[in-house]
């Protein structure tokens, strides 16, 4: 199971920033600083990682649509008949 299955988005997200809340409120010590950043670091990579897949599902999906919505002796660019009279 990769961290992405693991966890949300949502969930990613929030802890986030509640992560950066902590860090810049100060009075950590170094090693719970580092610690912070390091799991800052690893939901940074987890929501980069479910925004990466959502922007893909929806390509494929655009792709997938544009493929079946256009019938290349129907349509055009703009999507008007090329057959009309006028």
């Amino acid at each position: 199971m990769t961290d992405r299955e693991s966890i949300s988005y949502e969930q990613a997200r929030d802890e986030l920033a509640g992560v950066v809340r902590r860090l810049e409120a100060g009075g950590l010590t170094l090693e719970q600083s580092l610690d912070l950043w390091e799991r800052g670091e690893k939901l940074a990579a987890i929501c980069a990682e479910w925004l990466d897949g959502a922007r893909a599902r929806l390509t494929s999906a655009m792709a997938a649509r544009d493929t079946t919505d256009q019938d290349p002796g129907d349509q055009g660019k703009n999507g008007t008949a090329q057959n009309a009279p006028f």
